[in-house]
């Protein structure tokens, strides 16, 4: 994998592990913690609810689902 890849990847589970840590986080929560754009964050939310991590229980709230993730 490339270097733009693995910065991707690891800005995804930075992601994921925010989420988790807070509970339940809104999209605009998340833009401001992480300083990219909403549509950077919106893709990166689409590949996490893709693999079923995160789900959105309300519009624009996110929350990890009860998939079982080991992080390394």
């Amino acid at each position: 994998m490339g270097p733009s890849t693995d910065r991707m990847l690891n800005r995804v589970k930075s992601v994921y592990l925010f989420i988790r840590n807070q509970g339940t986080v809104t999209t605009k929560e998340l833009v401001e913690e992480f300083d990219m754009t909403q549509r950077t964050m919106q893709r990166d939310l689409n590949i996490l609810t893709y693999n079923n991590l995160v789900k959105s229980p309300r519009r624009g709230q996110w929350t990890v689902t009860e998939k079982k993730v080991k992080v390394s």
